[in-house]
């Protein structure tokens, strides 16, 4: 049974999650409807990692096995056609070693957050990012954010439901840049890692939000970070900003 490696773009605004959910729209329920458009007999599909209601992906991987051999090309197509009007789109597919797990084969994960501070309404950008209406400066969140890299018990930025076997993780990249925006300014935020706890980026950046705007300092984030108590968390920021950006392989199938 040949087993394919699929890339995959969404907006996560009218889902309630990737999850596929009985009664409700997900993204794994539209791909798999479409996979059973192909071949009804198509079991289900494995991902690189779960997104929550309203977050998208850029980059998000998937596998499936289909029972005759498709050229990737051909069932890329196929899969695009039968997923609209949806906002969902294969970007890629490559057949890969039916070995070969989306999520176990993956040894990074990289998630975008975007931030748009302007007292305006967002019209193009609505839903597609967090919006604030007062300024915030760059410098600090970025002091702040170098203590994330490394290993550390990020219980405070973990949600209470997350499932993940330990609060311990490993984060090798914190990145806050701005860029000019209409009427504001557009902050974006940058992190990767092997893997991450429920919410861990949301919480994350809702403290360093707090730090733009002058409520917190870099130390007490810090400390907040350093006291892996739940209770230190800042706000947690809404999902609509939040992408799953890439995956990292050792033998990438989407590479070059």
């Amino acid at each position: 049974m040949p087993r394919y490696a699929l890339q995959i773009e969404y907006n996560g605004q009218p889902f309630c999650g990737w999850q596929r959910q009985t009664d409700l729209p997900t993204v794994q329920g539209a791909v798999e409807d479409a996979l059973k458009r192909l071949e009804p007999e198509a079991p289900g599909i494995g991902a690189a990692g779960r997104t929550d209601t309203g977050v998208h992906a850029l980059a998000q991987v998937a596998h499936c096995d289909m029972a005759k051999a498709w050229d990737p090309f051909r069932l890329n197509e196929a899969l695009n056609y039968h997923l609209k009007p949806l906002p969902v789109s294969i970007i890629d597919v490559k057949e890969v070693d039916p070995e070969w797990h989306a999520r176990f084969s993956a040894h990074e994960r990289r998630y975008l957050f975007r931030l748009i501070a302007r007292r305006a309404p967002l019209t193009h950008d609505a839903g597609l990012a967090w919006q604030v209406a007062h300024p915030l400066q760059l410098q600090p969140m970025q002091e702040a954010a170098k203590a994330l890299i490394g290993t550390h018990d990020f219980t405070t930025f973990r949600a209470s439901e997350c499932q993940a076997a330990s609060p311990v993780k490993s984060l090798d990249q914190a990145e806050i840049t701005e860029q000019p925006y209409p009427g504001g300014v557009e902050y974006r935020f940058r992190f990767r890692a092997r893997s991450f706890l429920h919410n861990q980026v949301r919480s994350m950046v809702g403290s360093l939000e707090r730090v733009g705007a002058g409520k917190w300092t870099p130390s007490r984030f810090a400390e907040a970070l350093a006291a892996a108590d739940r209770s230190a968390c800042g706000p947690v920021c809404p999902p609509q900003g939040l992408y799953l950006a890439g995956v990292g392989y050792q033998d990438d199938p989407f590479a070059g």
